[in-house]
């Protein structure tokens, strides 16, 4: 099965991803996670990226298509995957199309995470990060009152991509860029969107419940 995830940032996308893709017995692909070991490894690519990523802008295309590209081919994903962060635009979304049709494939389905601007706000601006081990915490959903991680005792901060107005400026991109893919798959006939707001265990069941009919 080939899925792909859309949704603005702060929609449990890298969440629900991991679980929809150990449920189906197929690999996730996140451009995220590829980026982010970039950045930490300190690669040239990495460098580009940060800047992009730091302002909540998105990476090139040409970066994220070729890295994807590399990706699919590998043989685990020869039978199915799931995408998460790509495509972004509807450019890529073609470049996607032209690139399966090459190896006689295609999407199967398009699953939309729905959610209101004010909650991803909420969810992203109150995370802070330990310094130390890297655990997220959040000041609401943890309750947290300090800026010290209860595992470690090391510093908490708020990542720049966290401030307020960077995750504003993210979903202005996310709206400009990213949802016309919404239109896009839904004119493929490939689209279903479900809730995403609620605990994870149940915005899971919705997305499997709305994934069944797609399922060989």
């Amino acid at each position: 099965m080939r899925v792909v995830l859309v949704g603005p940032p702060g929609a449990g996308k890298g969440t629900q991803a991991q679980f929809i893709a150990s449920h189906l017995s197929i690999p996730k692909i996140s451009t995220g996670d590829i980026f982010r070991a970039n950045v930490s490894g300190g690669s040239e690519l990495g460098r580009k990226a940060k800047g992009y990523m730091d302002r909540g802008d998105l990476v090139p295309d040409e970066v994220t298509i070729a890295m994807v590209r590399d990706r699919l081919s590998e043989d685990d994903a020869r039978d199915g995957f799931l995408l998460d962060g790509f495509p972004r635009n509807v450019p890529q979304a073609e470049t996607l199309k032209k690139m399966l049709a090459e190896w006689d494939a295609r999407l199967d389905v398009v699953l939309e995470l729905v959610v209101d601007e004010e909650e991803v706000v909420r969810r992203l601006s109150g995370r802070r990060t330990c310094d130390t081990c890297g655990r997220i915490w959040h000041v609401v959903f943890d309750d947290k009152r300090d800026d010290v991680c209860d595992d470690c005792g090391g510093r908490l901060y708020q990542r720049d991509d966290d401030r307020e107005e960077v995750v504003r400026h993210r979903l202005e991109v996310y709206q400009e860029q990213t949802a016309p893919l919404v239109s896009f798959y839904a004119e493929e006939g490939i689209l279903v969107g479900i809730d995403a707001t609620g605990p994870v265990e149940e915005v899971t069941e919705r997305a499997l419940a709305a994934l069944r009919p797609f399922m060989d």
